[in-house]
Order: structure tokens, then sequence, then C-alpha cells
């Protein structure tokens, strides 16, 4: 049975016009359409604004597995995802306000001419040999450099994310002026978010993100009894959540990033399969399993498109990267100055459940079972959650 797949919204449905809506909300002006489904003026309503991002939960699956749950019960609607549906491209989205286009950040692993290397976006590590691009003389706001959104705000503003990431070059630069609270465990999660509503008496925005539905989906399959239960996990944290702000005249919204599909080994193609494709590329391939950049030799852009639409066939689109800029999948907006760059020459955007990988020495040959980054309806499509306390 074949995947429905779904393009991305940035008219008035999409991830990026519900942080434009927080945006306005925020006293902030709002760089694209606001959300057709929660417009500033309902947000305004609240004093506080909680901003919950829970990495990988796909509408469809919370639809289908969370009936009854607190989070379904609450669910207002489906919007889109940004394009690729990915962490690096969406989370950047709800940091900053813009589009992928915009930020620039395409994917995982991005080609980053100051760092002269193919790169880990979140981890800010070189691929391969993962070291810090630190080493390399290249600073944060040279491959980050959308401003972050916090700092537009007019009301004080806090993150809390895992201690893991908190303190991350990635989060210390998206966070800006706001404050950051670090968590361990859910329960924490609990605590330190209700710690930042009730911080002071005047209005404030609070964004919290929370990764482990993300990892156990990759690791276990978004299908897995691990998965499942760590969403019944967070959807009873969020209950307490929502019982401890009570009276407090908060507004929680929550949503996520991008959705899951599970890929099975079978639907894994290794470029080193493929005759003569990898001689051709100046660079390892960037971006995701399921959304691949490449930077082709001066040239051989043609012959690259044919002989990869040979070997692919129907398992995948090969597409000239500009087209898909020209068609709008990254949104609008005046481009990163090294878009072009982060998006290579070819693009390839894998069909059904298929997955494509290349490896580099050094490289761990794991592989997830859970994979996003694609156009299917399943990793598109992102609940919208709403909540008064």
């Amino acid at each position: 049975m074949s995947l429905p797949t779904v393009t991305p919204d940035y008219s008035g449905a999409g991830f990026v016009n519900l942080v434009a809506s927080i945006a306005q909300a925020c006293g902030a002006p709002a760089r694209h359409p606001t959300l057709a489904l929660l417009a500033p003026d309902e947000l305004r309503t609240a004093r506080n604004l909680v901003f919950v991002i829970v990495d990988g939960l796909g509408d469809n699956w919370l639809r289908a597995h969370g009936a009854g749950s607190e989070l379904e019960r609450r669910r207002r609607g489906a919007i889109s995802s940004v394009f690729p549906s990915t962490t690096a491209s969406a989370i950047t989205t709800s940091y900053t306000g813009y589009t992928p286009f915009e930020h620039g950040l395409t994917g995982w692993y991005g080609y980053f001419g100051a760092a002269g290397c193919v790169a880990a976006t979140l981890p800010f590590l070189s691929r391969g040999d993962e070291r810090p691009l630190a080493l390399r003389g290249v600073r944060p706001a040279q491959v980050y450099s959308a401003p972050p959104l916090v700092d537009l705000l007019a009301v004080p503003s806090f993150v809390v994310s895992h201690r893991s990431i908190i303190d991350s070059e990635y989060n210390r630069y998206h966070c800006g002026n706001a404050r950051r609270f670090a968590y361990d465990t859910l329960a924490e999660l609990v605590t330190q978010t209700e710690a930042a509503v009730k911080s002071g008496p005047g209005r404030k925005y609070v964004y919290t993100y929370w990764p482990d539905y993300d990892r156990l989906s990759h690791r276990h399959g978004v299908a897995s009894r691990e998965t499942a239960s760590a969403f019944a996990s967070f959807d009873a944290a969020f209950g307490r959540l929502l019982a401890r702000l009570a009276g407090s005249d908060t507004m929680v919204v929550v949503t996520a990033d991008h959705g899951f599909i599970d890929s099975p080994p079978g639907d894994l193609l290794l470029l080193e399969d493929a005759p003569g494709l990898s001689a051709m590329l100046r660079f390892p391939l960037c971006g995701e399993r399921r959304i691949a950049y490449c930077h082709v030799q001066p040239g051989r852009t043609a012959e690259f498109i044919a002989r990869a639409r040979d070997w692919l066939g129907d398992r995948a689109e090969v597409r000239a990267s500009r087209e898909l800029v020209d068609e709008g999948w990254f949104g609008g907006g005046t481009p990163h100055p090294r878009f072009a760059e982060r998006i290579g020459d070819v693009s390839l955007v894998m069909r059904e459940r298929h997955t494509i990988k290349d490896w580099l020495p050094g490289e761990s040959r794991h592989l997830h079972i859970g994979n996003h980054g694609g156009t299917s309806m399943d990793e598109m499509r992102i609940p919208l959650i709403v909540a008064r306390t």
C-alpha cells in the first residue's frame, strides 16, 4: 500500500505559521502568515504562553495510538511540518520564525563552506571524525545566522530542555537571552516548566522541548512498544503539568517538529552499490536518509541525474535541487546567503519507505528503524494541541 504524500504548507496551515502566531502574540513581528487554527488574538488572551515540542510525534500516530489520551483529547487539528520534515530544519524554525530557505539548516548533515567540510548541524561536529567545528576556527554565528526569536519578544522568555543539550553550541545560540532551565527526567521537565511559568507575576513565554520520543522511535521504530510507553509517560506528565498550572492563566500549545515512518532493512539503499555515483560527488551525502543532497563534480550534473534515475527507478525522485527551491518546498523569504551550498546540485527524495545512506571511515554502521525527513503524510503531518489553565 503506497504511503500518501503531502507538500509543506507555509501559507497559513503549517509549523512556520504557528511560530508566527506565537511571535505576534508575544509582541514580535510575524515574518510569515499566522496560523489559521490558532490566531495571535486567541493566544493573547492568556497571561502566559507555554510552547511544548514533542520531537517526532506525528499526527497520524497520535490519532491511531493515542485515542483518549490527555494530548489527543485536546487536539485541535493537524498542521504541516516544514521541509525537510526533520529536527534540524523544524526546530530551527521554532527558535527563529524563519523558513528553512531563510535559516539555511536543511538536514542533519550539511556542507558548510566556512568549515570546509560536511558537518552534523545540531551537534556542531564534522562528519566522520566528529571533531568540534570550533577546532576548525568556526564560530556558531558563521553557521547559525538567523537571529533568535526570543530576543525579539516583548515578554521574558524561558527555555526548558534536556540537560544533555541545553548548553550545546546550537542551543546557546538559538536561545539568545532566554533563561535556560535544564532537566533530566520527565518529572523535572514538569517542575522546571512550572517554575518558569511561576517565576514572576508578569506575562511570560516558555519553550519546552522533549527529545525522547524521537530518540526511541529512531532506535526501536515508531510502531514499537518502547515508543508507545514513552508516549504514555509523556502524556501522564502533560496531565500533571496542566494540573500544576491550574489557575495560572496559561495557554499551553503542544506540537511536534515532524512525524515518523518505519523503514525495513530491505528498503535501505547504499550509495556504494550505485554504479559510479560516488565517484561523481565532491562531498559525502548531506541532508537525511529520506532526503539526500548531492554535490556533483562540475559539468557532470546531467550525467549524475541520469545515472541516479536509472539506478533508483521508482524508489526515489531525482531532482535538480534548484527545482525544489523554485517550487517552494523550503518556504519563502530572503534566502540564507549560503543556501545553495546547503542543498547541493541534486536532491534524492526517497519514496515509500526507502532510505539512502553512504558511510565514511570511522562511522558506525548502525541503522535507524524509524526515519523522517521525507514527504509522506506520517512524516509531514503534526498535531496542534491547545489547552488553557
